[in-house]
């Protein structure tokens, strides 16, 4: 009996280290491409070439490393989580979305603090009660309503996913304009006293909950004044005073391990960000920069990376939405700025804004300005059923192959052909490679002195992993 049971825990054993083996042996891929009919398409196995390579040679160095991954995903803002939580495919969705078996693993995501401008209920935050400077009447029970489920139910199926909070306003009271719509923050030091109180107990309610915050931001756009919606500005000198006199040292007394995240705006102010670190009082509270994409240069973080090499990069929103109806067009631009050309200037996450809306862009409260033409990863229809669009395939070329502390490793780009490469802990490999041409390409991508050469589509993504 006991050389009946040996035997059999080597023969367990001897498929283990033939299916090791033969998984080495060759290169697996996964394909999209403009038009449409290949939607994250496992492809047939790529074996070693033995006569040398072709076409446009992708040479993988995992000796050269970069920044270590966090996460890929978008918003769960109120709307998104509203329409998840009232679908009848429910846990569906959540599977679809957050399972790194039978999904495509979203890692990370974005919360609204309370009101955004994409908004199922009236805009709120957690303490709407005037002069409340202790927050006695602090809340986060709006949120329990749909968007506390959702995020546990991802939880379930995801227990590592990231969260980074981003208000898109101080309550009115805190505010000039006395509202939610427009203003700065009061200048005061009770109410910056109050606020960074605000945060702390965003935190810990939520932990409370079972639900850790990753990250938070300062302020979501804060050079966004915008009056039809929950916004508020705030100068780069005023955010660092935030920081460095009232939010950082009310994360150190409460023991707060969330990170602060400068600026979360677009790539056409690299000052901003920069004053701010330049200043070590400051900056000591400071673990990152967020940026998004609706105006200037993908290379942004990596000109204040290089400034500020200590200092992690993060991007945290971008959003396709009516005025970009062409599925190809969509996939080549989200490709070549977002998903690889984020992380290839220092980004730890791509997020996109909303994970999900309705076959109306919304729900919108009617009251409340903001995007009545943005698109989600997810279409989720009202009378049931959902769309996965073009930013759902986008997101799952990352996040169903580069897992949280994945590192960058060194590849090439050219001749129309754009990459990016990453080593998961686990030692495996996962390209993601664009051809931008319109004509099919030969590439041959060169791992540990082997070639695996495929004949890469025109308008087309794929991620490789070896």
């Amino acid at each position: 009996m006991a050389r009946q049971k040996s035997d059999c825990l080597l023969l367990v054993l001897l498929l283990c280290i033939e299916q090791t083996t033969s998984m080495s042996g060759y290169m697996q891929g996964w394909l999209t491409t403009g038009d449409h009919h290949n939607l994250l398409r496992q492809l047939p196995r790529v074996y070693p070439s033995t006569g040398g390579g072709r076409g446009v040679h992708i040479n993988i160095d995992k000796n050269r490393r970069y920044q270590t991954m966090e996460g890929f995903g978008a918003a769960l803002t109120s709307s998104a989580a509203y329409v998840i939580h009232n679908s009848p495919e429910y846990d569906e969705i959540i599977n679809e979305l957050f399972s790194p078996y039978s999904g495509i693993g979203i890692s990370y995501i974005r919360l609204p603090m309370g009101a955004s401008d994409i908004q199922a209920e009236a805009p709120y935050t957690y303490a709407d009660t005037p002069w409340d400077f202790n927050l006695d009447h602090f809340s986060i029970d709006k949120d329990r309503h749909f968007i506390i489920p959702v995020i546990k139910k991802a939880l379930r199926v995801n227990p590592t996913l990231k969260i980074m909070g981003t208000p898109w306003t101080a309550p009115a009271w805190m505010k000039t304009s006395n509202k939610l719509q427009g203003g700065q923050l009061k200048w005061d030091a009770n109410i910056n006293e109050a606020y960074a109180k605000y945060f702390v107990k965003f935190i810990q309610e939520y932990q409370r909950e079972g639900i850790d915050i990753t990250a938070v931001t300062v302020q979501n756009e804060p050079l966004n004044g915008n009056d039809q919606y929950p916004t508020m500005e705030m100068s780069w000198q005023q955010e660092s005073e935030f920081v460095k006199h009232h939010l950082g040292p009310a994360f150190r007394s409460n023991n707060i391990q969330t990170k602060i995240l400068l600026y979360d705006h677009n790539w056409d102010n690299t000052d901003y960000a920069n004053n701010i670190l330049n200043d070590h009082e400051t900056s000591q509270f400071v673990s990152g920069v967020a940026w998004h994409c609706y105006g200037g240069d993908k290379s942004a973080p990596n000109k204040v990376h290089n400034s500020h090499p200590n200092v992690d990069m993060y991007f945290s929103e971008c959003s396709g939405g009516t005025w970009a109806a062409d599925f190809s067009g969509n996939l080549m631009w989200n490709a070549e700025t977002l998903f690889i050309g984020q992380p290839r200037a220092w980004t730890k996450t791509v997020l996109l804004w909303n994970l999900a809306l309705d076959e109306n862009h919304g729900p919108h409260v009617q009251t409340n300005g903001g995007c009545k033409t943005c698109r989600g990863a997810l279409t989720v229809h009202t009378h049931g059923g959902y769309t996965k669009e073009v930013e759902f395939y986008l997101i799952a070329h990352l996040s169903k192959f580069v897992k949280p502390g994945a590192v960058r490793i060194d590849s090439n780009t050219g001749q129309n052909i754009n990459t990016v490469a990453f080593q998961n802990s686990d030692g495996s490999v996962a390209i993601l490679v664009q051809n931008s041409g319109s004509n099919s390409q030969d590439v041959t991508i060169q791992v540990d002195n082997n070639n695996y050469i495929y004949n890469m589509p025109g308008h087309a993504i794929a991620t490789f992993q070896l």
